[in-house]
């Protein structure tokens, strides 16, 4: 949208024009049946028309491109492009011409002008052509601004500007969702939503992960000794629908030992994504650095590290125990063992395990069984620190499918 100024004669007339891609040409199809009064002449008239696709003429396709007839819709993370010309209408040389390029946004002022130097004469009927480039990277108002300087031959020096004012609009939403894996694996799931009117080419959507991660796509899958999205061919996002893309980050070893399990908030990465739009126009969008906050563990962490699927009834069976020391002092723990109506301990209760310092971990292989079928949760663990004498209980930690065996007898 132009601003006019304040109404002056000049020398130069400044003219700006956005730089955009054609769009497909679409011809509306009228027609009728032959017993009606104009017969096959529709018909005819769309046979004819050199816009309309030879065979489907009533199909409201075309093989034209048609130039841009308006501004149209500028969206963040596309290139903005304007070609701006200024030329020289009058009938007398204009000497040191300046042509300055700005782009106001709400918070910072940018000079996309290629070059600031002046051009030392324009004839009649001449021009200065120069086109400028920009990755849109805010929402909202954006005002070009372009100033031209010269001087006349009687040595007045001349001054204008015009303004076009635009918008910029926000091309995708963008939501995140965090699950906490019952290991330190963080899995990251991203919601993309079209929200132009528009079909979009989604060229690429990855994660870029902080220092502290290393990231797994899980996006894919192995068809045939062939990688193939899990969104099979179509590769296009149609207006105002959504797709789901998923990733699982693992802390890296020197990170995850150095702090014993990673805590607080934690910077995740940023997502990068590109698509196309029309006829083959690029946009890219980077989120901000995406946060995530720990689960709390309390002072002790207890974790399993291995435990069977499915058990045989009244048959011991094994399961193996991380214990982390999340505290940041020193610990002297007591392990006991508490039976349930259906899950029984095996072994010595109330065993002493040692000091314990912070950040580090020990693992315990520890002997059930179960005198219950079904599925049974395994509980009944406690840990006692003798020096603050504090228990901590662990319940539901797990659960085991148990099964009887079934004993053939022969007559």
């Amino acid at each position: 949208m132009e601003v006019n100024p304040a109404k002056q004669e000049h020398l130069l007339a400044l003219k700006v024009m956005r730089l955009t891609k054609p769009t497909l040409f679409t011809n509306i199809p009228v027609t009728c049946e032959e017993k009606d009064l104009p017969g096959d002449l529709f018909n005819q008239l769309m046979r004819d028309d050199p816009s309309t696709v030879n065979g489907a003429e009533i199909l409201m396709l075309g093989e034209m491109l048609t130039l841009p007839q308006n501004f149209g819709n500028i969206f963040l993370g596309e290139t903005f492009s304007s070609y701006i010309s200024v030329h020289n209408d009058s009938n007398q040389v204009v000497k040191d011409i300046l042509v300055k390029a700005d782009l106001q946004t709400s918070s910072q002022r940018l000079n996309l002008s290629a070059s600031n130097a002046a051009v030392a004469e324009l004839k009649p009927d001449c021009c200065i052509d120069d086109v400028i480039h920009h990755e849109v990277k805010e929402i909202g108002t954006h005002i070009l601004v372009c100033a031209v300087s010269y001087t006349t031959q009687g040595g007045e020096k001349m001054y204008f500007r015009k303004f076009f004012k635009f918008q910029v609009l926000k091309p995708l939403d963008v939501k995140t969702k965090f699950y906490n894996a019952e290991t330190d694996e963080v899995f990251l799931e991203a919601q993309i939503q079209n929200i132009t009117t528009s079909p979009m080419f989604m060229e690429k959507v990855s994660l870029e992960p902080s220092i502290m991660y290393n990231v797994a796509e899980l996006n894919s899958v192995n068809q045939a000794g062939e990688c193939v999205t899990t969104f099979g061919s179509r590769a296009y996002l149609q207006p105002m629908d959504t797709r789901q893309y998923l990733y699982c980050l693992k802390p890296k070893k020197e990170f995850a030992e150095k702090a014993g399990i990673i805590k607080g908030v934690t910077v995740i990465g940023k997502l990068d994504i590109v698509w196309k739009t029309n006829l083959g126009e690029r946009g890219r969008l980077q989120t901000s650095q995406l946060q995530r906050m720990a689960p709390g563990y309390g002072d002790v962490r207890l974790s399993l590290e291995a435990i069977p699927d499915t058990v045989n009834l009244e048959e011991p069976f094994h399961i193996t125990c991380k214990i982390t020391n999340c505290s940041e002092r020193t610990m002297d723990l007591v392990l006991e063992m508490c039976n349930t109506s259906s899950i029984h301990w095996c072994g010595i209760s109330g065993r002493q395990l040692g000091k314990l310092h912070p950040s580090s971990s020990l693992c315990l292989a520890l002997t059930l069984l179960s005198s219950v079928q079904g599925l049974q949760s395994v509980s009944g663990l406690r840990l006692t620190d003798t020096f603050l004498k504090r228990t901590y209980e662990y319940d539901d930690i797990a659960q085991v499918c148990v099964v009887s065996l079934a004993i053939k007898v022969e007559s």
